[in-house]
């Protein structure tokens, strides 16, 4: 054999796994992925990625998907990796317009530039970075943590402190 390692992309039907009863169907679904691997690509030795696995289970037993897009690669020594097929986004070109619909375009451009210049200024974080972010917060001195959490005294506590209410017989001894 050559010491390149065979890859197809294949779409697995699984319409069928709606024949067997219902709490056997993603069962029967890993099943039906691994004879379709051994058929097409000439091999007992049959393994099928994490990936795989939870996307058939992700709806339960009950509720497989009816289609699976699979990558199948097969090495040397006859193994077979069944592994999630991620395609690759390609970028299409817009069909060209009427001119009367590109001047009504042009004038809405012409507002989005400033709100594309606030988009660009806050770039999406992802969930590594706000990890991150956590655990320096974590790391702070538990001292910062108890002046963040102390309530600010309002105005209102702070004139209970200094004079406490009269009751209205005391304001008119003061008057007599």
């Amino acid at each position: 054999m050559s010491e390149e390692s065979l890859e197809r992309v294949y779409t697995i039907n699984l319409g069928k796994v709606l024949l067997s009863p219902n709490n056997q169907r993603a069962k029967r679904a890993i099943n039906m992925i691994r004879e379709f691997a051994t058929r097409h690509m000439k091999s007992e030795n049959v393994k099928i990625e994490e990936d795989v696995s939870h996307l058939v289970w992700a709806r339960g037993i009950r509720h497989p998907p009816r289609k699976i897009r699979v990558k199948l690669t097969k090495d040397d020594d006859g193994n077979v990796l069944i592994s999630k097929y991620e395609e690759e986004k390609k970028v299409e070109e817009k069909p060209k317009e009427k001119k009367g619909k590109k001047k009504v375009e042009e004038k809405k451009e012409e507002k989005k530039p400033e709100e594309k210049k606030v988009e660009e200024k806050k770039p999406k974080e992802t969930k590594e970075e706000k990890k991150i972010e956590k655990k320096e917060e974590e790391k702070k001195p538990k001292e910062k943590k108890l002046e963040e959490k102390k309530p600010k005294e309002t105005k209102e506590e702070k004139k209970i402190e200094e004079k406490p209410k009269e009751s209205k017989s005391d304001k008119k001894a003061k008057k007599e």
